[in-house]
């Protein structure tokens, strides 16, 4: 199975390093230079269609991302972010101060607004659910995909806080189901 993950484009937390989870931030304006992103982009999005589907997390966010994009999707929960809990609306740092070892090193044993094992199931159902498809767009989230990036190179999520995955990034995987 190949997957190409794009990150949706900044919000203002984004900007403010805060972090997003569920809450349901709109897209800030799209500046010029994103929007340069958005065509390089699909000029590598071009050259790996057509795709069997195109996915959306339940979030606003990935829904604009995706219009600015010109693609219609179908919206899968399983996409939507971690939920961070009482460290969402909180800049990413504190939740670090807090854990970091473990956020780093073992991620999987944390339990914010939802347990990072939960986050690593939905992977897996993820994975699961689409394994008929050949080639997957999905519109995401920035833990989600460094999530998906750990488990397919390594079998599991603990490397996925030292993965960066920058608004707008475009990654293609290629998965064994």
């Amino acid at each position: 199975m190949q997957i190409t993950v794009i990150r949706h484009l900044p919000t203002e937390w984004n900007k403010q390093t805060w972090l997003q989870g569920r809450q349901d931030i709109e897209l800030s304006q799209v500046s010029d230079e994103l929007l340069e992103g958005i065509e390089d982009n699909q000029k590598v999005l071009q050259k790996l269609a057509p795709f069997d589907i195109v996915l959306a997390s339940t979030l606003q966010r990935t829904h604009q991302t995706a219009n600015l994009y010109g693609y219609k999707y179908e919206i899968e929960a399983l996409l939507d972010e971690l939920d961070f809990g009482p460290f969402e609306g909180v800049p990413k740092q504190k939740l670090i101060e807090k854990y970091g070892e473990v956020w780093f090193e073992n991620p999987r044993e944390l339990v914010l607004g939802e347990s990072l094992k939960n986050l690593e199931k939905r992977i897996v159902m993820f994975l699961d659910k689409y394994q008929k498809n050949t080639n997957i767009l999905a519109f995401g989230h920035g833990s989600w995909i460094r999530a998906m990036i750990s488990y397919a190179n390594y079998g599991d999520i603990n490397q996925m806080n030292k993965i960066d995955v920058v608004n707008n990034a475009c990654i293609t995987l290629n998965i064994e189901t």
